[in-house]
C-alpha cells in the first residue's frame, strides 16, 4: 500500500544533452578543454531550470556544496535539488518541500562491463536476483540508478560501499524502499524511459501502512 503525501510534489527534467552542447571533442584540441566546456554547459541549464521555478536568477555562485559534496542553494532552504547526466542525458529534480532528493539518470545503451560491475558493486541478494534473470541488462540498470539515487539522496554518496546497499529492487516493480545504519531509510522510483533509466530517491520511513508517496512530475525536453 502506498499513500500519497500531501503538498509534495518532484519535478524532473530530462533532456538529451545533445539539445543543449552543441559542440563535440573534435571542436576543441585537448579532452579536458572539451570536458570544461561540456561541464559548464550542463551547469548552465541547471541555473536555468533552478530559475525558472524560483522565478529568480540562479547563478553558479548560489550554488554550494556540503562537506560530503552533495549540492544545495545557498539562499532557499526549502529548495532542494539534484541533478545527473549520462553520456547522452540529463536529468534536474527539483522539490519544494523535501529536502532530501537524489536522482540517477544511465543510457540503456551504454557499454558496461556488466559482471565486473555487479561483482563489485551489487548487494550479494542484488546480485542473486540479477543471476536469477539471466543477467538481465535492464534490471541491472535498475539496481545500479536506484543505488546511486538513493546514495545521492543521503548525501554520504560513495563514502558508504554501493556492495553494502541492498537496495531490494524488485524484477518487475519499479518503485521500492531500503535502509541502511548510515543513512536511514529510502524510498525510490524507477522509469524505464526511451534510451535510459532514470531513478529518484527521497527521505522515507517504514509503516505499517505503507511508506509515503510523492507526486513525481517527468518533465521531457
Amino acid at each position: 500500500m502506498i499513500e500519497p503525501m500531501k503538498n509534495t510534489k518532484i519535478h524532473i527534467h530530462v533532456q538529451a544533452l545533445a539539445q543543449f552542447i552543441h559542440l563535440t571533442q573534435a571542436n576543441f584540441e585537448k579532452l579536458p578543454d572539451f570536458n570544461y566546456y561540456k561541464k559548464n554547459q550542463i551547469y548552465q541549464q541547471r541555473n536555468q531550470y533552478l530559475s525558472a521555478f524560483l522565478q529568480h536568477n540562479i547563478l553558479d555562485q548560489d550554488i554550494l556544496k556540503t562537506e560530503f559534496g552533495k549540492p544545495y542553494l545557498n539562499h532557499f532552504e526549502n529548495i532542494a535539488f539534484n541533478h545527473s547526466h549520462s553520456q547522452n542525458h540529463y536529468a534536474l529534480a527539483i522539490s519544494k518541500h523535501m529536502q532530501d532528493i537524489g536522482v540517477d539518470i544511465e543510457d540503456l545503451e551504454r557499454k558496461v562491463r556488466f559482471e565486473a560491475l555487479a561483482k563489485h558493486a551489487f548487494h550479494p541478494q542484488e546480485y542473486q536476483t540479477w543471476q536469477d534473470l539471466d543477467c538481465d541488462p535492464e534490471y541491472w540498470f535498475k539496481v545500479w540508478t536506484s543505488k546511486e539515487a538513493v546514495l545521492k539522496a543521503s548525501g554520504l554518496g560513495i563514502r558508504l560501499n554501493l556492495n553494502e546497499l541492498n537496495t531490494h529492487a524488485h524484477p518487475f516493480e519499479n518503485g521500492g524502499i531500503c535502509a541502511h545504519s548510515l543513512i536511514g531509510v529510502f524510498a525510490y522510483q524507477s522509469y524505464r524511459l526511451p534510451h535510459c533509466m532514470l531513478t529518484i530517491a527521497w527521505r522515507s520511513e517504514y509503516s505499517c501502512k505503507g511508506f509515503a508517496f510523492p507526486q513525481i512530475e517527468i518533465i521531457s525536453h
